[in-house]
């Protein structure tokens, strides 16, 4: 287990180097430092003079991935691309456009964001993994078919009408709680309650359908039929054999989602003013912050890689069988 998790720490580094190298591609295609300049300047102050300051000031006066100017590993080590992407291996994000220090804006905004993702994400597991057993357990009756009518219903609404429905439900006029804003402490819980409900919510047709459709091929193999053949009861059938069995492909599943843990919602964050990661993801491509979307970039990958191997180490712990070398 020890050399496969080695391996696999080997392998994200060209990872994530190519994961930056095709950040870096991709927005200077878009926008180049002399475009990022102008947008930041201002339309009246906007001089050859100025650019070129701007530019040298934020290190945007190099070349981008090769200077054949310099001598020896200068070539590679005096690029844009060397300077804004080596010391984000360490911790170190650099500072976004506005002089703000982009880790030190990271962990004050970390807490708003798990404090809707995570509770959002163990009780949408919870009601749509209940759900689906509920389903599975009554298939091919009234209420499995019209559960999966209103799974079907809700996927295919969009997750914009839940937050706008939402806000202007409880929000506006039942006044139930704040349409928007964020506060801290215990006065948090008037901000996060109709976030945390319409996250649930909005995942609970997908979801719920997904981990169904899991259930219902497991409840045929021969090994349910061999423990109903025993005496066992539908409700011990489906918690102590199919749930545990199809545990694989849902942790395959709950990978995807980590990376939304620390980074938040993008539609949630922005609809309710909350300051997190996802708002400030959305603000700095607004703002074409190069810095911080490539921050935000580099920490999503990172965190799909750490969730791939959690889920590989967490499907020894469900199926013995599985063995890594």
């Amino acid at each position: 287990m020890f050399a496969y998790l080695v391996r696999r720490l080997l392998y994200a580094l060209p990872i994530l180097v190519g994961v930056n190298l095709i950040t870096f591609a991709l927005f200077f295609v878009v926008n180049t430092p002399d475009d990022m300049a102008r947008l930041q300047l201002g339309v009246k102050r906007v001089t050859p003079e100025a650019i070129a300051k701007w530019k040298a000031e934020r290190g945007y006066d190099r070349p981008l991935f090769v200077n054949p100017a310099a001598a020896g590993l200068g070539v590679l080590t005096e690029t844009i691309f060397f300077a804004k992407s080596v010391r984000m291996f360490a911790g170190d994000f650099g500072r976004a456009e506005d002089g703000r220090d982009i880790a030190r804006e990271i962990r004050s905004r970390l807490g708003p964001s798990l404090a809707i993702a995570l509770p959002t994400f163990v009780l949408g597991l919870l009601v749509t993994v209940s759900l689906a057993l509920l389903l599975t357990f009554f298939r091919a009756s009234y209420l499995d078919f019209w559960g999966v009518v209103v799974c079907v219903a809700m996927m295919s609404i969009s997750g914009l009408f839940y937050i706008i429905g939402g806000q202007y439900l409880v929000s506006k006029l039942w006044k139930l709680v704040p349409i928007s804003g964020y506060g801290g402490g215990l006065e948090a819980w008037k901000f996060l309650i109709l976030p945390l409900a319409i996250g649930v919510v909005s995942g609970i047709g997908s979801s719920t359908r997904w981990y169904r459709t899991i259930f219902i091929e497991e409840i045929s193999r021969d090994y349910v039929r061999t423990a109903r053949a025993k005496g066992l009861s539908e409700l011990n059938v489906l918690f102590r054999h199919v749930l545990r069995n199809a545990m694989i492909p849902i942790l395959t599943g709950v990978v995807v989602v980590i990376p939304l843990l620390f980074l938040g919602s993008l539609l949630s964050e922005s609809f309710f003013g909350i300051p997190g990661l996802g708002s400030y993801t959305i603000d700095a491509i607004k703002a074409q912050d190069f810095a911080v979307v490539r921050a935000m970039v580099f920490i999503g990958s990172l965190l799909y890689i750490v969730g791939l191997m959690l889920t590989d180490v967490s499907y020894t712990f469900v199926d013995p069988r599985i063995r890594f070398h």
